[in-house]
């Protein structure tokens, strides 16, 4: 009879593991596929260019450049003031950082004040 409870819960033990397993394989297809989709529907909306301004996402914000040049990702910019910058910078400019060319925002963008200086780098 020992054996037998023992083989029971040792079978029910695999299952779960299997069920666990599967679950797990599924979730992981199902995210590949909602990326997949993102990606997709991002490449038809992203605007790069707003009537001649370049348009780039600054920390997860659309905003439009007019230039000198062009921006690259990871270039710091200045942008201006808005009402949750001023709460969280105070009044004023506030320095960003390109994080993507182009924006998938379809709404009005702000434009970029100018480029600012580089981060200062910490030493340890």
């Amino acid at each position: 009879m020992a054996a037998y409870q023992q083989g029971m819960e040792t079978g029910r033990t695999k299952e779960r593991e299997w069920r666990q397993r599967t679950e797990a394989a599924q979730v992981a297809t199902l995210e590949r596929q909602i990326r997949t989709l993102r990606e997709e529907l991002d490449a038809k909306n992203r605007r790069f260019d707003v009537d001649g301004d370049q348009a780039v996402t600054v920390d997860g914000y659309g905003y439009r450049w007019r230039g000198p040049g062009r921006l690259d990702v990871g270039d710091r910019v200045l942008l201006p003031e808005n009402h949750v910058s001023a709460l969280r910078h105070g009044s004023g400019p506030f320095p960003g950082t390109v994080t993507e060319l182009g924006t998938t925002y379809t709404g009005i963008l702000s434009r970029i004040i100018s480029r600012a200086p580089a981060a200062p780098r910490q030493t340890n």
